[in-house]
């Protein structure tokens, strides 16, 4: 939890602006696929101002005005994009007493700005965020491409942070916790906008499922006393969630058919899963893993 006595003033701060380009880059994105899809954004904020100003007098009821406004894709797809945003921000918000190195013998306590590295990996998380909202969409011609582009940026961006926070000597424990929460995110909203677009087998969701059923064990067993081992560094782990990255941009593309991506996804599933199996048997005491 962040402790506002060792956060500086300028770190909230920067948080600050970062919070309000998302929201910024939020309404932009809004604006774009109403000018794309719905056509006439003058009449379609007329119209939301009239639902709002008659739901609040009564005279529409408000299941009917949220009905009605939900017809427009610009309105389904921002919520959504509020939510992931907004959860993205409550965490690194959470986790600002963590920007400071990972080395802790070093005599810095916080560092007073975020640092390049952590806003490109926050820049990754925008992308997602925009991302997660074309799960209220349906495939159409004009946005078909997007998904792909949104996410294989944001694979780009997650090889870039890492490598930008080595070479400017700026490895922060927010930047590792910003990194696997924004990698966990992306595992989470990608499948599901590919099930939903139909570019993915619904199966394929096992792997957004995975991560949050690890997380519930090592819960539960803590709850229940039962110990909970540290992970050991793993030669697959970090390779296979690259795999998995490219896979899922791979089918996000609109002209590969399921046909081919089905025995892919077989495939990188598989090996994901194990994967999540064996560091669940290690993090229980049952299976020594070493260092594979």
């Amino acid at each position: 939890m962040t402790d506002a006595t060792t956060v500086p003033t300028t770190l909230r701060r920067e948080w600050a602006a970062v919070a309000a380009t998302m929201a910024f880059l939020a309404v932009g994105g809004a604006w774009l696929l109403a000018l794309t899809i719905d056509g006439d954004v003058a009449f379609l904020l007329g119209l939301l101002v009239d639902l709002a100003r008659l739901s609040a007098r009564g005279i529409v009821d408000v299941a009917d005005a949220v009905w009605i406004a939900a017809g427009f894709a610009s309105v389904r797809w921002l919520p959504l994009v509020a939510a992931v945003s907004g959860f993205q921000l409550w965490y690194a918000y959470r986790h600002l007493d963590s920007n400071r190195p990972v080395d802790t013998r070093s005599e810095i306590p916080v560092y007073r700005s975020l640092g390049l590295p952590n806003l490109v990996t926050l820049g990754r998380g925008a992308l997602l965020a925009a991302l997660a909202g074309f799960a209220a969409l349906t495939p159409r011609p004009e946005i078909a491409w997007l998904p792909a582009i949104l996410y294989g940026a944001a694979c780009g961006m997650d090889l870039f942070d890492g490598f930008l926070a080595r070479r400017t000597e700026r490895t922060t424990l927010l930047g590792a916790k910003l990194d696997l929460a924004i990698d966990t995110t992306g595992f989470l909203v990608a499948p599901v906008v590919g099930v939903l677009w139909g570019q993915l087998p619904v199966w394929y969701l096992s792997l957004s499922a995975a991560r949050y059923l690890f997380k519930f064990g090592c819960w539960r067993r803590r709850r229940s006393g039962k110990p909970v081992y540290d992970l050991p560094p793993s030669l697959a782990r970090r390779p296979l969630a690259g795999i998995q990255m490219g896979f899922i941009a791979f089918a996000l593309i609109p002209i590969v058919p399921l046909s081919i991506v089905r025995p892919l996804a077989a495939v990188v599933l598989a090996a994901s899963l194990t994967v999540f199996v064996r560091d669940y048997l290690v993090v229980s005491g049952t299976y020594d893993a070493g260092g594979t």
